[in-house]
């Protein structure tokens, strides 16, 4: 850390490139920048997903929407951000002004950094993949080739070749031989293409434009110079588009892969509760999936007094039995409370239900000693029953305020002194209910996910029961299949094993035999 981010510091702007739209594409810096600062002030063509991920990890920083939307009367004026920018940092804050792409290419950076110099506000540069080269990346489209292409020129497409004023020397641009990578300008490609082949360019040139590149909803046509404003057109192709001129295009045919990724231009939704959404989410977009996060369930922790008491008598038991994630993340949660760790937990066997609480307690340093195929209580029972170190044994189970009996009343009728410690209960959450109901009503939802019972039950609460049956589901297992099915929802695959990795290979099985 500097001086100047320094706590009690004078307030400074960083200049954040966000880039073209994959969040993952987001450099380390901008990331830790969003993590610590007090304000955002973001473009339109910033992912919102960058900044809904900065409020979560940054629960108090304030967020101003400041994009520019095409000349929209709703797009706030260049001074205005500026005047913004100044007053939060004269008011000693921290302020991110995150752009898309890179700030310095075609992003106004410098000028909101001239204003900022001018008013003797600090401010650091941090710049972003930009959309030229990711755009066509992600098409699969290399700006630059050898023995294709040695140069590269970014061009703004707002540049009119018919006007008098323009700074572009178009013929020169033609003979270059190089690509030529236009950013925006959809409405002025038609007289671009016209004034390069005026200048000298075949007409046959290959001509590729990427709309919404890296994100999801990427689209990709390709033509000639001569054509590409008619296929546009012809397409629907509209803004944000990267435009590329070159022989590299042709270089699509091989290079193509975002667009072959199993899940590309399918809408996924994740219904987990909001702490635990990121694996699955970022296991589907990996994928090329459109993921719409519903956090159908919000984990709210219980009176913690049992639990701690529990982990101070932990020698009594014989075995732990953990059916959740957040089980095991409250009980050592308990644990550091007491000033205890794993080592208090060396006398006792421990049972999980399913590999992803079996994965939350090994992240702990702790292997669990039974863990079921199947993620259901009855698994983990007969797993434990044909064992012969649990009959007539103390067992202490961790578990949700409205878990099912099955599995502590099994455990009695072997013999078994079960105390069952209520950590936490399950509560819907509506976040993101209404962009999911838009999206449904349209029919713009390929599949739902779900990791539980509960998760159904709060997914049907959240967009209501018509709606909820209006895509196919994907489960996890068999008792959330059986709670997918009470609610009247297509399923449409179902996990082999309780575990993330099995979840996507089922919604990817599941796309397969839907296509």
């Amino acid at each position: 850390m500097t001086e100047r981010e320094r706590p009690g510091a004078k307030g400074i702007v960083h200049l954040v490139g966000a880039g073209p739209g994959d969040p993952g594409l987001l450099t380390v810096r901008g990331r830790e920048l969003l993590a610590r600062c007090d304000a955002i002030a973001a473009d339109a063509l910033a992912n919102p997903a960058i900044v809904s991920a900065a409020r979560m990890e940054n629960p108090g920083v304030e967020v101003h929407d400041v994009g520019k939307r095409g000349g929209s009367s709703e797009s706030a004026s260049q001074d205005s951000i500026n005047d913004l920018l100044i007053r939060l940092a004269r008011d000693g804050k921290r302020v991110v002004r995150l752009k898309g792409g890179d700030p310095l290419v075609f992003g106004r950076g410098s000028e909101e950094a001239q204003a900022l110099a001018a008013a003797g506000i600090a401010f650091e540069l941090v710049p972003g993949v930009t959309a030229g080269v990711a755009a066509p990346a992600y098409a699969g489209i290399p700006v630059t080739h050898r023995g294709v292409a040695t140069s590269v020129t970014f061009v703004t497409g707002h540049e009119d070749p018919a006007k008098a004023e323009t700074q572009t020397d178009w013929s020169a641009l033609a003979r270059t031989g190089g690509t030529i990578v236009l950013y925006m300008g959809v409405k002025s490609l038609p007289r671009i293409a016209s004034a390069l082949m005026a200048g000298g360019m075949s007409p046959d040139t290959p001509a590729a434009a990427v709309q919404w590149g890296t994100h999801p909803r990427q689209r990709t046509v390709t033509a000639t110079v001569a054509t590409i404003a008619d296929v546009i057109a012809r397409e629907g192709i509209g803004a944000p588009v990267i435009t590329v001129i070159g022989a590299v295009v042709a270089l699509r045919t091989e290079l193509a892969w975002f667009d072959r990724l199993p899940l590309f231009g399918r809408r996924i939704v994740v219904t987990r509760a909001s702490a635990q959404a990121t694996g699955l989410r970022d296991a589907l977009a990996a994928l090329g999936a459109d993921v719409l996060e519903l956090p159908a369930l919000r984990i709210e922790p219980l009176d913690a007094a049992p639990l701690a008491a529990a982990v101070r008598q932990l020698e009594r038991y014989r075995w732990v039995v953990f059916t959740s994630q957040n089980a095991v993340a409250l009980t050592w949660a308990a644990l550091r409370e007491a000033g205890l760790d794993a080592r208090a937990l060396a006398a006792c066997r421990v049972a999980c239900v399913g590999k992803s609480t079996a994965d939350a307690l090994l992240a702990h340093g702790l292997a669990a000693d039974v863990v079921p195929a199947r993620f259901v209580a009855e698994a983990v029972l007969d797993s434990l029953a044909a064992r012969d170190d649990v009959r007539g044994s103390r067992v202490l189970h961790v578990a949700a305020a409205a878990a099912r009996s099955v599995l502590p009343d099994g455990l009695r009728a072997l013999g078994c002194a079960v105390d069952v410690v209520h950590a936490y209960r399950t509560v819907s959450g509506g976040d993101g209910a209404e962009t999911l109901r838009a999206a449904l009503e349209r029919g713009e939802v390929d599949a739902a996910t779900f990791a539980s019972a509960s998760a159904v039950r709060g997914y049907v609460d959240a967009v209501g029961p018509d709606l909820a049956r209006r895509a196919p589901a994907v489960s996890i297992g068999p008792v959330t299949s059986e709670a997918i099915r009470e609610a009247g929802i297509l399923l449409a695959a179902e996990s082999t094993a309780a575990s993330i990795e099995s979840l996507v290979a089922a919604v990817v099985a599941s796309m397969r035999g839907a296509s």
